[in-house]
């Protein structure tokens, strides 16, 4: 069954780790991680930008693929099925269609307008027990159309969002979507400081996990972030892994062209990488 972020994001808070969030993009993603979360241990975020909810046929079908899986997987861990940077149609129809939790990423809107649009949606899903995730500062680079200039986030600003009574909290702190430049700057950790410290008990979440390196992502746990979501990495791990399946002409070799072979260099690949980033997040063992 699937069930809200709070709980596994208090608990990661409270403890010094973080939960990731991988996003999924077809039946592979989800089984692969699903399969490594329950193998590990590991609590897990299910993210779901918008485009790869149409890609996937809609909402309703990630639900029912998503429950299906947890039931004939024998899934045990918790299991958040998340809207990523969502917009504010977006949320609602996710919670219409049994999300456990949505991100309504009102970054850049006026902060007037984000904190009446967060307010809004957290008290529609709260009232469902969905968690909420919230964004101040615009994430760099682009994801699913979702283009960002990098901003690092106000921290006062990032309080007023807090005290709505959001599950989470997304804040620019010089992340970006996508692979990280050679002359990438790092993440502010001044800033995320400040932040933690006016929004409390908040977990912070991070965006852009792909390509940070070990240290800076330690150091940004031990400033309150608690939630890291990972997406480019395994799509580079994925498409690797069946690029050379392909080149080394094994599709050509018997049944190799059948998808459940194709594919399976793919799945496994992103196998690996969550579990490579469950360990550096340090959420093994704590379902």
């Amino acid at each position: 069954m699937l069930v809200s972020a709070k709980d596994m994001l208090n608990k990661a808070k409270a403890g010094k780790y973080a939960v990731g969030q991988f996003n999924i993009n077809n039946l592979e993603w989800t089984k692969a991680i699903l399969l490594t979360a329950e193998e590990l241990k590991s609590p897990v975020i299910l993210g779901v930008s918008e485009g790869a909810g149409k890609y996937m046929c809609g909402y309703t079908t990630i639900v029912g693929m998503v429950n299906g899986m947890i039931n004939e997987l024998g899934i045990t861990v918790p299991v958040a099925l998340h809207l990523d940077h969502g917009s504010y149609e977006g949320a609602k129809k996710c919670i219409e269609a049994g999300f456990s939790s949505v991100m309504f990423d009102g970054s850049h809107y006026p902060i007037d307008e984000n904190i009446a649009k967060t307010k809004e949606l957290v008290e529609t899903a709260g009232a469902l027990g969905i968690s909420v995730e919230a964004e101040v500062g615009a994430i760099g680079g682009e994801e699913d159309g979702v283009v960002g200039n990098g901003e690092v986030a106000d921290p006062d600003e990032c309080k007023m969002i807090a005290d709505l009574g959001v599950t989470m909290l997304a804040a620019g702190i010089g992340n970006i979507h996508g692979k990280y430049p050679a002359n990438w700057a790092g993440l502010n950790f001044d800033v995320l400081a400040q932040i933690s410290e006016k929004t409390a008990d908040m977990p912070l979440v991070l965006h852009g996990g792909t390509g940070i390196p070990a240290e800076m992502i330690q150091k940004a746990i031990s400033l309150g972030v608690s939630k890291i979501n990972v997406n480019t990495e395994c799509q580079l791990a994925f498409a690797e892994a069946t690029r050379k399946y392909v080149e080394a002409g094994k599709d050509l070799e018997g049944k190799g062209f059948d998808p459940r072979k194709l594919l399976a260099p793919g799945f496994e690949a992103i196998k690996a990488t969550v579990k490579e980033k469950m360990e550096l997040f340090g959420s093994v063992g704590k379902a």
